[in-house]
């Protein structure tokens, strides 16, 4: 194993119990935001079942991601189903046949800005409500890769950097390299009538979410 392996596990193995902290405290303001009961419906576009363990109340949830991609076998206490498609283009679902479209740290992940703003058009398409995070450029440690500052360095000096690490870790640099940052004023502009929560640690915003109550 090189060093780059060791590096990104023990980036992980840090970063664990503060992302199941941090997802803890959001889905906390989620359930606060949202009178939630047995009945609500939730499609989550790109999401994984373990973040709802920390919403007590058993909810019906529609996970949609790509193919191969969600982990079924977590256990849960929620009514949840698995439908594969594409977030940006979702078939099969009306408009407003949710009550509340969730997504957790995947808008930074679909692509270009033509391709965010489809995700945006397919969230505000197809539920009532609506709650879509992602993280901030200005928390000190990039959440996906680990580095200080990651968005602040020079782009030919990222691009180099994400050269190397193809080398060793081309599939986990792949999920590095299609990840791109979204500011909070353009959550804004996807999103013209949603509120804003900042999410942040030591007074430093860690994450932007969007959010509508219909």
């Amino acid at each position: 194993m090189n060093l780059r392996h060791i590096r990104v596990r023990l980036f992980y193995s840090l970063l664990t119990p503060i992302s199941l902290y941090a997802r803890s405290k959001r889905m906390r303001k989620f359930c606060g935001v949202f009178d939630i009961n047995k009945h609500t419906t939730v499609l989550d576009l790109g999401g994984q079942a373990p973040i709802w363990d920390s919403v007590d109340k058993p909810l019906r949830i529609v996970i949609l991601n790509l193919p191969g991609i969600a982990q079924k076998s977590h256990p849960t206490h929620h009514n949840i189903k698995f439908i594969e498609g594409d977030a940006c283009n979702v078939v099969g679902i009306h408009g407003g046949q949710f009550d509340i479209i969730f997504s957790n740290s995947v808008i930074e992940h679909v692509g270009n800005a033509d391709f965010r703003a489809r995700f945006a058009q397919e969230v505000r398409r197809l539920g009532k409500s609506y709650w879509v995070q992602t993280p901030s450029r200005y928390f000190p440690i990039e959440p996906h890769n680990g580095m200080p500052f990651w968005w602040f360095w020079p782009q030919r000096l990222r691009a180099s950097t994400i050269q190397r690490w193809k080398r060793s870790l081309p599939a986990w640099t792949e999920m590095v390299e299609g990840t791109d940052i979204v500011s909070k004023e353009e959550m804004l502009r996807l999103f013209p009538e949603a509120e804003i929560y900042v999410e942040r640690v030591l007074g430093i915003p860690k994450s932007y979410t969007a959010f509508s109550v219909g």
